[in-house]
């Protein structure tokens, strides 16, 4: 670029220097020209006001011969060239009244330029001399004056005065030495302008390259080894200008960046140890959804190699895109979700990343295995609701489901029945065989009680001997059943060799006025007392009018 400016410039001078030697050897072709053109004018009136027409016919006609005049004419203001006929001679003679001049013996009229030609009438009118430039037959350049011969106060006794002209010279120079001079001086121009250029070019590239270039492709090759990992390359500083500074920056900004690398590296070794020994699953994507990182734990857990879980995307991470699609969107406002996937129970949380201006730069999951917490928390669940001896739910979880039965029963006006029952006799199994035997009837009949009732039906052991069940939607007629079916099991069964029997007390709403759950039970245990009063081994109703009994 420089050295197309550096061209451009001597180029523009030289042709500026040469368009003006051109103008100025035409204007000196010019001015010479016309000098000589005055000169003719003047030597031209001196023989005419000495009255010596045929010396000023000899005059022009030598003038012709001149090698640089083409053509030399003296015209008349009509165009026609003078002193080829003896009209003026005649005009002369007659004006001064006596025969001053003899006539030629032979006359031609030689047309040269038409009276209305718009360069004589030019001339006529500005009364100044007219330059004309053009072309010969040839091609030749040409320059043309014509010069008004004025009519001057000696010429006014032949002429007259009436006209202020009394004729034109028409002066016609080849232009073809100018041209030549011209062409000279172009091509002298045009060598030293490829001299001058070459010189100019050689030089300025000689001092581009040392000075400029090779810096510059120093700073280059640092900047293309520091692209691919080398920041430990320096650049020289061999000057104080502007490429020197330059160079220093460089090394100033790769030092910087090394030790912005160097810490890097160990944050990213840091951040790496802790993401691969972290136990919970960590799978990222960037901005495209691509998987950029799987740690060993999320292998683990979803028992799928890294390949594998990069080639489905994180939205097939568990098998179930649409959910996971899901808790991206929503970033798990509500905390993270629980999922069992294979055989174990993960916490996912799911989560898009947005930068600050609100695009997305990836994605995150975070798999929590939670196996044992939640066989745990089952485990203690099951404790806190059920009985230690027979794996019946336990009073607190009685009163809970009852309480909730009987809202859902008024709210869908269903009736709700419950069961109370309890061992006949069962002190004299503690007594006659000790507490283990008297467990043990309990726990075989807890299992009889267990598989008799049906699934939506809650068994529930109330406290020592008695046994609750709570059975939802189900009539006054249903439970005598289920309360006969029970009784009938339990008869005709033994534990250990010893016959084993229940009495058992039944109440349903709506079919009684009771008014809350705690005055159900109430009526329930007073059926329970009513069939232990009626002999044991029974079945009995609770109702306003007395209790309906069905016996063994």
């Amino acid at each position: 670029m420089v050295g197309i400016a550096v061209a451009a410039g001597l180029i523009a001078t030289a042709a500026f220097y040469t368009s003006h030697q051109e103008s100025s050897v035409l204007a000196q072709n010019e001015r010479t020209m016309r000098k000589l053109t005055e000169s003719v004018i003047e030597g031209l009136q001196s023989v005419m006001l000495a009255g010596s027409a045929d010396i000023a016919q000899a005059f022009a006609d030598r003038l012709k011969r001149v090698p640089e005049v083409e053509d030399f004419r003296v015209l008349r203001v009509d165009g026609l060239e003078a002193f080829r006929d003896n009209s003026t001679i005649e005009e002369v003679n007659e004006r001064r009244g006596e025969e001053l001049f003899l006539p030629r013996d032979s006359e031609q009229r030689i047309r040269v330029l038409d009276h209305r030609d718009p360069n004589l009438l030019k001339v006529l009118d500005s009364k100044s001399i007219l330059t004309i430039y053009d072309e010969d037959q040839n091609g030749e350049p040409t320059l043309t004056f014509l010069s008004p011969i004025a009519n001057q106060k000696p010429c006014h006794k032949c002429h007259g005065s009436a006209k202020p002209i009394r004729g034109v010279l028409k002066l016609t120079t080849s232009l073809a030495q100018v041209q030549r001079d011209i062409l000279r001086a172009r091509q002298d121009s045009l060598l030293v302008l490829v001299v001058a250029l070459t010189g100019t070019m050689l030089l300025t590239g000689f001092m581009l390259g040392r000075s400029v270039v090779g810096p510059i492709e120093r700073v280059t090759q640092a900047m293309s080894r520091a692209s691919t990992g080398d920041l430990d390359h320096q650049v020289p500083v061999g000057s104080r200008d502007e490429l020197g500074r330059m160079a220093q920056s460089f090394n100033v900004m790769t030092a910087e960046l090394r030790n912005t690398y160097d810490g890097l590296r160990r944050e990213q070794d840091k951040l790496t140890t802790i993401i691969r020994s972290a136990g919970e699953g960590i799978v990222l994507t960037d901005g495209n959804g691509a998987v950029v990182l799987v740690n060993p734990a999320a292998e683990r857990l979803l028992a799928k190699s890294r390949e594998q879980i990069a080639a489905e995307g994180l939205e097939a991470l568990l098998d179930d895109p649409a959910s996971m699609r899901a808790w991206l969107a929503d970033d798990h406002a509500e905390g993270p979700v629980t999922v069992r996937y294979g055989p174990n129970v993960l916490q996912v949380f799911a989560s898009t990343i947005h930068a600050s201006d609100g695009h997305v730069v990836g994605s995150a999951a975070l798999l929590r295995d939670v196996t044992e917490e939640k066989r745990l928390e089952d485990e203690l669940r099951r404790l806190s609701t059920t009985d230690g001896l027979t794996g019946l739910f336990n009073r607190r979880h009685l009163d809970a489901t009852l309480d909730t039965e009987w809202h859902r029963a008024a709210r869908n006006h269903d009736p709700l029945s419950v069961l109370m029952f309890d061992v006949d006799h069962f002190k004299i199994f503690n007594d006659m065989h000790g507490h283990d035997q008297g467990d043990r009837v309990l726990c075989r009949v807890a299992a009889i009680f267990r598989d008799t009732l049906r699934g939506h039906d809650v068994a529930c052991r109330y406290g020592g001997e008695e046994f609750l069940a709570i059975l939802p939607a189900t009539p006054s007629k249903g439970a005598m059943a289920v309360a006969e079916r029970l009784r009938a099991g339990v008869a005709a069964s033994e534990v250990d060799g010893l016959k084993v029997t229940i009495s058992v007390g039944v109440a349903t709403v709506p079919q009684l006025a009771a008014d809350s759950p705690k005055h159900l039970l109430e009526l329930a245990d007073a059926a329970l007392y009513e069939a232990k009063r009626a002999g044991r081994d029974r079945v009995r109703m609770a109702g306003d009018g007395g209790a309906q009994l069905a016996d063994a």
